[in-house]
This record gives structure tokens, C-alpha cells and sequence, in this order.
């Protein structure tokens, strides 16, 4: 029976800190949502996050990692989906109008949405099979996942629903359609900068 080692614990709630609160594709659409939708309406967002990540992270625990270190080739077509659907959402982002909305059309990301979104977010796959490869909470890979999973919602949550919740503070200063349009802009090169490592890895230049 494999039991829980307290001792790195702390590296484990470290890890989790550092990487759910620091910059990345996650949290630059959450402060977008909170400055276009409001805190409230993007909890769904949050909340996938959040599970999304659980749910990598315990796939990962089960196997699925081997499956890219046995066919590498499976990694290159998820950072190439992961590129393009990051660049949609770019786009998306960027052409983004007014706080009001008009016959529905803008809404903020739904949570099976935010879920199936972890799946092509290098950042989540990068926190998830570190955290399996160097944190060691379990001598059992499937226990160490369970742990880490839940490591990663406690921790991470809060974190995430800080950059929602500045986002939703900066609605009144981003009340006007030029400023929000600059805002929203700006938000999509971000998110479109956090792709470089993933594109220079695909051309070649990252060695």
C-alpha cells in the first residue's frame, strides 16, 4: 500500500502557487472575461479551469503521459492544436467591441468549454507532467496524481479567480469602447506571446 509523503508537500504547494498564479493563456482569458463579462459570469470559466486541470493532471497519473514519451509524435500535433486554437482565441479576444452585449452574441467561455480547453493549453500540459515527474508525494504514479490533482484545485483556484476578479475591477476603467478595444488588444498579443516557446520548439529554433 502506498502511502502519502508529507515532506514534499510543501514543493508540491509551491509548484501549484507559482504556476497557477503566474501569467499564461489561462489567466490572460480570465482577466479578459472579467473586464468584458464581469466576475460572476465568468465562474463557470473559472471552475473549468480548475476541474480541467484536475482531470489532466489524474490522466496524466493513469498512463497518458508514457503514451507522448512512446509516440513524441502525439506531443507535435497537440502543440500544433494547441497553437491554432490559442491563435482563434486570439482573434477572438482582439476583436472584441463593447461591455454590452448584443443578441448574444459574446458571452463568456462555458465550463465544459474551459475544460476541454486544458487539453490544448501548453502551460496546463507543462504544470501537469512536471508536477508527475519531479513532485513525489506517492511512490504510486496513480496516488502522486490524485494527490498533486487535488493540490492543484485548492491551490489553484483561488489563484485563478484573483485574475478574474481584477479584471472585473477594471470594468469601470474599461468602460469606454476605445479603451476596452486597446485593452482587448493587448490581452491577444498576450496570449499570442505565450505561444512563442511552442513555436520556436516546431521551426527548430529553440535549441
Amino acid at each position: 500500500m502506498s502511502y502519502l509523503s508529507f515532506s514534499a508537500l510543501p514543493a508540491g504547494i509551491l509548484f501549484a502557487l507559482v504556476t497557477s498564479i503566474t501569467p499564461g493563456p489561462n489567466n490572460t482569458m480570465l482577466l479578459a472575461s472579467g473586464v468584458n463579462f464581469g466576475f460572476r459570469r465568468t465562474l463557470p470559466h473559472v471552475s473549468g479551469i480548475s476541474v480541467g486541470v484536475v482531470l489532466l493532471m489524474l490522466s496524466v497519473g493513469i498512463g497518458l503521459g508514457e503514451a507522448f514519451v512512446h509516440f513524441p509524435v502525439l506531443y507535435t500535433v497537440l502543440e500544433v492544436a494547441s497553437v491554432v486554437y490559442l491563435l482563434y482565441l486570439a482573434w477572438k479576444i482582439g476583436t472584441s467591441g463593447e461591455l454590452k452585449v448584443k443578441n448574444g452574441e459574446r458571452r463568456p467561455m462555458k465550463f465544459h468549454e474551459a475544460i476541454a480547453f486544458q487539453w490544448v493549453n501548453p502551460k496546463a500540459w507543462m504544470m501537469v507532467l512536471t508536477a508527475a515527474t519531479t513532485i513525489h508525494l506517492s511512490a504510486s504514479t496513480s496516488m502522486n496524481a490524485v494527490a498533486m490533482a487535488a493540490v492543484f484545485y485548492v491551490i489553484g483556484f483561488p489563484c485563478i479567480c484573483l485574475w478574474a476578479g481584477f479584471g472585473t475591477a477594471m470594468r469601470r476603467v474599461l468602460s469606454d469602447p476605445k479603451r476596452l478595444r486597446v485593452f482587448n488588444v493587448a490581452m491577444a498579443l498576450l496570449l499570442v506571446f505565450s505561444l512563442y516557446p511552442i513555436a520556436l520548439k516546431l521551426v527548430g529554433l529553440d535549441a
